[in-house]
């Protein structure tokens, strides 16, 4: 990657955890109240969902939100909580541990529930209600140039999505300076690898099963078309 893509800054570090939060959002016609978050015992904590638990319906159900936001994401934040306490890494940014244990086999843990928080924080984002169709301005740009076309890139996504062995995420990334489709495993991260990323999707079965069960296909077309949050990666795009 080259030397010279900016590094997330402090703000945008935890920009996870405010984006959003305490606004209300559009969705479907109605007005939608951000979901609060959870409290937790420890210096990492569940940021609220920025949409009800019902905003992303009928693509995720609110059932499926229900498990994986207050079940699933808050257990990676509660294991990490008890895995940092008492060492350096309870007073470090959510990113700067995730990037410090990546690779490190006396922190597989930490690496692993540090890198899931970001990750989630991370999707949930990446969603919005009424949103998919396609990007444009400057984003629209850089996606024609590195994958040719819109319809070429949405190829792309959707085949990391549904090809990713067992669980794990697919990514849009900016590396260097072009646009990459991307796919890790279990817990790994771009921000491990020094990529900065724009969009993911979770294909953990978590994510879909409840509503899809093995139907991944259907879950990640239902995203792509209804729900892929383009201003989000805009901004990211932009830094």
């Amino acid at each position: 990657m080259s030397a010279d893509l900016p590094a997330l800054s402090v703000n945008r570090r935890r920009f996870i955890g405010t984006l959003l939060a305490g606004s209300a959002v559009l969705a479907f016609g109605e007005l939608v109240l951000p979901r609060p978050a959870l409290a937790t015992a420890g210096p990492f904590t569940l940021p609220p969902l920025p949409y009800g638990d019902d905003a992303l319906s009928p693509a995720i159900s609110a059932n499926t939100i229900g498990f994986h936001y207050s079940k699933h994401h808050q257990g990676y934040i509660n294991n990490l909580n008890k895995l940092v306490a008492g060492t350096p890494f309870a007073d470090q940014p959510l990113d700067a541990v995730v990037k410090a244990t990546a690779g490190q086999a006396d922190q597989v843990a930490i690496f692993n529930n540090a890198a899931q928080v970001w990750n989630h924080n991370f999707y949930w984002n990446s969603l919005r209600p009424q949103g998919g169709g396609k990007p444009s301005g400057i984003l629209a740009e850089l996606i024609n140039q590195s994958f040719g076309d819109y319809n070429t890139f949405k190829a792309e996504f959707a085949k990391a999505a549904t090809s990713q062995f067992g669980s794990g995420w697919a990514w849009l990334v900016k590396d260097g300076d072009k646009l990459i489709v991307t796919k890790t495993g279990n817990a790994d991260t771009p921000i491990a690898h020094g990529q900065q990323p724009l969009l993911t999707i979770d294909v953990w079965e978590h994510a879909y099963y409840l509503d899809y069960q093995n139907r991944r296909a259907d879950y990640v077309t239902a995203v792509l078309e209804n729900l892929i949050n383009w201003e989000f990666a805009a901004q990211n795009l932009a830094g």
